[in-house]
């Protein structure tokens, strides 16, 4: 198990990201997909441990920790307008959101309306979609909620049947993007220690990789504290793992600095809903860096 290697070897967990990025370059499996050429592998992992408050942000790149948690917290609840993120400064969906990208994949909304993606097929699965503006409350499946509950119930917590998944084939067409990151798992432990294991499809190594890092052990992070459990360790399988062309020569460059030690997370508050967290209730500490490196993000 990963788990056990990086423990008894006293390896730094983000040289697991660091040996992906030479493996990847090294092998020069090079893939044409529908935005580029990219070195491909399918099928890795890495593991991730959150005790201690410990939180996985990379150190061999400055990593934007704000951006990936205002992300995160725009997914969780369930909204889909890009605008609600360009207002926080935010503009990660910029590209997909566009008129033109959204009239290439067949879709009439209007700008900055993503469709059914991540946050709505969390908190509103399979309701039918109008648009950004419409109150889905009530309808659908609200996963995240569901599970939420399950977590807090003395007995329930212990199911293998904690899963979120964003991946719904009756409006993959209805979305500006199919999701990557499609399906999350929580496991708790007898000693009611909270796991987290996420499968993505696909993951972009340079750009989507250290956020989906980082966004998924916070949110593991985030529903320990309001489950009253203690987050204990985030595994990430990852299908197919690319590195597109343009960003082998900033990669490159990243693989030859040493991991620092990762930074520590408190989140303040305990609130009454999953829906009333905010960025200010994430305080990272200790995070020590090297400096940014500039990669172009593919649409």
């Amino acid at each position: 198990m990963l788990k056990n290697i990086i423990q008894k070897q006293n390896i730094h967990p983000e040289e697991q990201y660091l040996s992906l990025i030479n493996e990847l370059l090294q092998e020069e499996n090079i893939e044409t997909g529908r935005n580029g050429n990219t070195y491909c592998n399918i099928g890795s992992a890495m593991y991730f441990s959150l005790e201690n408050n410990t939180i996985p942000v990379l150190t061999t790149k400055k990593v934007a920790v704000k951006t990936c948690l205002k992300e995160l917290l725009w997914f969780v609840r369930g909204d889909t307008n890009n605008e609600s993120l360009k207002e926080q400064g935010v503009n990660i969906w910029n590209a997909n959101a566009s008129k033109e990208f959204l009239e290439s994949r067949g879709l009439k909304y209007s700008e900055g309306d993503l469709g059914p993606v991540y946050g709505h097929q969390w908190r509103f699965f399979n309701a039918d979609y109008t648009d950004c503006h419409e109150n889905y409350s009530g309808q659908g499946v609200d996963q995240l909620r569901s599970v939420i509950d399950d977590l807090k119930d003395p007995v329930k917590r212990y199911s293998r049947r904690h899963v979120v998944s964003a991946w719904n084939p009756c409006q993959i067409d209805k979305m500006a993007l199919p999701p990557c990151h499609v399906m999350f798992q929580f496991h708790v432990t007898r000693t009611n220690k909270l796991s987290c294991t996420l499968y993505q499809r696909s993951g972009d190594v340079g750009l989507g990789v250290p956020f989906n890092i980082l966004s998924y052990s916070a949110l593991t992070c985030l529903v320990a504290k309001h489950c009253d459990l203690e987050p204990y360790e985030f595994i990430y399988y990852l299908g197919n793992t690319h590195i597109y062309e343009e960003h082998a020569d900033s990669l490159n460059e990243q693989i030859k600095r040493k991991p620092f030690e990762f930074p520590k997370l408190k989140i303040k508050n305990v609130r009454d809903d999953i829906n009333d967290y905010e960025l200010d209730d994430f305080v990272i500490t200790d995070y020590k860096y090297h400096e940014k490196i500039n990669m172009k993000m593919n649409a």
